[in-house]
């Protein structure tokens, strides 16, 4: 098919059996070129393979965009009962302290990267 949808692919594996079925699922975007629609409450998947999210509330769009348009809005994710991926989540929680992040970073490379920052900003030297 050229579009596969998934209800909820991940729900209930333990962290290999999760990683196992993502990677399936890219390569099946990448090799196939297919579009792979994941209906999914996982913001931390999302963030790892979405290039484009529309958030749906009570079958109205309600926020729609790359991951990091759609993250920004952490505070109206929560009232409809969604998150943000858990290092983004982190990233904003250091921004509001005063921490000279980019809050909308997204993944581990780019959260290392701030972090890096944070130290570096906090004379801790070269990391």
């Amino acid at each position: 098919p050229s579009t596969l949808i998934l209800d909820e692919p991940t729900a209930g594996l333990d962290p290999r059996g999760r990683d196992e079925i993502l990677a399936q699922i890219q390569r099946l975007h990448q090799d196939w070129n297919m579009t792979v629609v994941l209906v999914t409450h996982s913001m931390d998947d999302v963030a790892r393979l979405a290039s484009r999210l529309v958030v749906l509330e009570k079958g109205r769009i309600v926020l729609e965009g790359s991951p990091r348009e759609v993250f920004v809005h952490a505070e109206q994710l929560g009232r409809i009962g969604l998150g943000v991926p858990q290092l983004t989540r982190l990233l904003q929680e250091l921004k509001q302290r005063g921490f000279p992040v980019d809050s909308q970073a997204l993944g581990l490379e780019e959260t290392a990267e701030q972090l890096k920052k944070i130290l570096e900003s906090q004379h801790y030297g070269h990391v």
